[in-house]
């Protein structure tokens, strides 16, 4: 059961935009941001929600290591193709810009794809291959990261959480959406454990020895300094197949960096000479198919739905009570939460009351009375 105090939608979402407006970010600009981030909390996917507002964006603005204002270059554009450079600013609203080109393509020419250099976080990926469901398309997108996941058999943080997301359009309410990263778990997850006082489960961090972690802030501070590492997904070794994350997370890595001539793991690190903050310098890459160019819109997504509620009505394991498709758990918390708001814990409640304070803002949120 639910204990936090819920900020409605509307205030959290002004909020955050009037905050990203204050370090510099266009208005525009600053209400797409708001919304990816509120979007990973209508899904429940509270480690790339409110909680990464300050730490991730506003100490990035502060830092120099995020630019406010995006400047966006088209450097190649074909009739079905795009590469931009983002040139530090803000991977959410290069993102977006490009998911508007592609599916604008994709539907003319029935299939297109993207990439983007210079870059920095976008948020859950899944908002991104959304925009392709909710246009009747089908999205896929990925991107690499800050190293912080070792190859299988190694001990050493290489390549980044490198999620490889797909959304597709079905006759539910919800489309298809599988989004999440190709390591046993992503560094805003344990963020979350950290900032909730909570221990990270054991084999999901290796150490140099060959241990495991469970402690979340000193995992933090073991990421950063390089003393260990997140395991891909399976595990450590080849016996729960890690190896198959591991070769995921690669071919993230190499489509992220290689599409766009950018630059790829220990380079995104994000720490410079003298362990000086440095730019991310982070690439992504995007897919949009348009089911008209196949067997048509409604043809695929009947055939997906008829899929997803076959999975769903097969024999259960003893003991479960129900067996769930990506992207449907997502929905739930969205239905559960759309009438009473975001859910607010106490380190993040801190967090704006304090940037609140900064700016002079005229807010007071509902954990305060």
């Amino acid at each position: 059961m639910e204990n936090r105090p819920y900020v409605p939608w509307d205030l959290m979402n002004a909020f955050m935009m009037d905050v990203f407006e204050a370090y510099g970010v266009p208005r525009e600009d600053a209400a797409i941001c708001a919304d990816v981030l509120l979007e990973a909390d209508r899904r429940g996917i509270e480690s790339h929600g409110c909680n990464r507002f300050k730490p991730i964006y506003i100490d990035r603005f502060v830092n120099g290591t995020l630019l406010p204002v995006t400047q966006i270059e088209i450097l190649r554009e074909t009739p079905t193709t795009v590469v931009m450079d983002a040139h530090n600013g803000m991977g959410m609203v290069a993102s977006h810009r490009m998911m508007e080109m592609l599916i604008e393509k994709a539907e003319k020419y029935g299939m297109a794809g993207g990439a983007i250099r210079n870059s920095t976080h976008y948020g859950i990926a899944g908002y991104w291959t959304d925009m392709a469901a909710k246009a009747g398309m089908v999205g896929i997108s990925g991107t690499n990261a800050r190293p912080s996941v070792a190859p299988t058999f190694g001990v050493e943080n290489m390549l980044g959480t490198n999620p490889l997301t797909f959304s597709l359009p079905t006759d539910e309410d919800f489309p298809f959406c599988l989004d999440c990263a190709t390591s046993t778990i992503q560094r805003g997850k344990i963020e979350y454990y950290a900032r909730n006082g909570k221990d990270t489960p054991a084999g999901m961090v290796i150490t140099q020895e060959g241990g495991t972690l469970t402690d979340s802030p000193q995992i933090l501070k073991a990421l950063v300094d390089g003393t260990a590492a997140l395991t891909p997904l399976g595990g450590i070794g080849e016996e729960t197949a890690g190896y198959k994350g591991y070769g995921y997370s690669a071919v993230v890595e190499i489509l992220s960096a290689a599409f766009t001539g950018g630059q790829f793991m220990k380079a995104l690190s994000g720490v410079g000479e003298n362990r000086q903050p440095q730019m991310y310098h982070l690439g992504h890459f995007f897919f949009v198919a348009d089911p008209d160019a196949f067997m048509g819109r409604d043809v695929f997504r009947k055939t997906a739905g008829e899929i997803c509620r076959a999975l769903r009505a097969s024999r259960k394991a003893p003991g479960a009570s129900r067996i769930y498709t990506a992207g449907e758990k997502e929905y739930q918390t969205w239905m559960e939460r759309k009438d009473k708001g975001v859910p607010v814990n106490a380190s993040v409640q801190k967090e704006l009351i304090a940037l609140r304070d900064q700016h002079h803002l005229p807010y007071h949120f509902p954990f305060e009375s």
